[in-house]
């Protein structure tokens, strides 16, 4: 039987430790996919993703080509360098658009998350879903 201050201990223990739950599934999303929240751009049907390793290597699927990156994450600052990109062959207006998320990605500074939604902002900003399934 456990001894009525040590259910206390446990209950506090308990109780403090909700929000750092929370808050961890607040994270960034080291390890997960997240797709753009944008349609697909006319003749495509893709829409750009990212999947995240656990240490911040990412893989981009972008509106045509698709590459590697970096990110770099401390508090609410984000860092995001880009790697190689594979050049497919796609029509010049898919190229461009590859350009400009590429572009953006790299002015990014910060990111926020709610729920399944991730937010990277800098010049401009980049709204993401989680994929959950």
């Amino acid at each position: 039987m456990i001894a009525p201050l040590s259910r206390i201990a446990v209950a506090c223990l308990w109780v403090l430790s909700a929000p750092l739950a929370a808050a961890a599934a607040e994270g960034f999303p080291f390890g997960l996919e997240m797709t753009l929240d944008v349609a697909p751009k006319p003749g495509t049907k893709r829409i750009p993703n990212i999947e995240i390793g656990d240490h911040g290597a990412a893989r981009l699927e972008l509106w045509c080509g698709g590459g590697a990156g970096q990110f770099s994450v401390a508090g609410d600052t984000v860092i995001f360098v880009p790697g190689a990109v594979a050049r497919r062959d796609c029509p010049q207006e898919l190229t461009a658009a590859d350009d400009a998320l590429l572009a953006q990605l790299g002015a990014v500074t910060n990111w926020s998350r709610q729920g399944d939604v991730v937010t990277l902002t800098g010049s401009g900003s980049l709204r993401f879903h989680l994929n959950t399934n």
